[in-house]
């Protein structure tokens, strides 16, 4: 006789920062386009413009048009406090945060919205912090209602919202960083 062995309960982001997952629209909204398992949003990113996370399995027509799920939409989903639990993905979400066009008016209501301000505000701290002179971060902090400090170890590291150099052949040990955002390629 088989016995069902109870599934174990997903971690979400809300649970690793101490708060309750709530029934996401944003999430339901993603699903109607596909977008429904962590590799859906991966693909997306990548598929987006953020190549530095190209795994070689990306199919290579866009799963859902920014027309129909804006970048907005998938960096807040990516962030949502519903999600399973996965720095990677939050990495990805941070990526698509910065994407040059995006509305920092918008963010913000999305992320009131998903309950992920508190996530968002870690973000868009490390990106002043990288890119001081970018009003983008400046403008996006303003717009978010204060938040909690996340706790030590929760999030990635801000560091690994940028891409730094070491040693450079002539200069010797000068550190430049760039944050980690979508690059749309031309066709040639």
């Amino acid at each position: 006789m088989e016995t069902n062995k109870p599934s174990q309960p997903v971690v979400t982001l809300a649970s690793k920062l101490g708060t309750t997952a709530h029934i996401s629209l944003l999430l339901k909204s993603a699903a109607k386009y596909g977008l429904r398992t962590l590799h859906d949003f991966h693909i997306l990113t990548v598929q987006r413009g953020c190549r530095h996370y190209w795994q070689g399995d990306e199919p290579a027509g866009e799963l859902v048009s920014e027309k129909d799920f804006s970048n907005e939409e998938l960096a807040i989903a990516m962030l949502s406090v519903a999600q399973p639990y996965d720095p990677h993905l939050i990495r990805c979400g941070a990526a698509m945060l910065g994407a040059k066009g995006n509305s920092p008016e918008k963010l913000a209501f999305l992320a009131t919205k998903e309950r992920c301000e508190q996530v968002v505000r870690y973000i868009a701290e490390a990106g002043r912090h990288f890119e001081p002179e970018n009003a983008f971060w400046t403008t996006l902090l303003q717009l978010l209602p204060d938040a909690l400090p996340v706790r030590d170890g929760v999030l990635p590291h801000p560091t690994r919202f940028v891409a730094m150099t070491g040693y450079q052949r002539g200069v010797g040990k000068k550190i430049q960083s760039e944050w980690q955002r979508p690059q749309r390629h031309m066709a040639a």
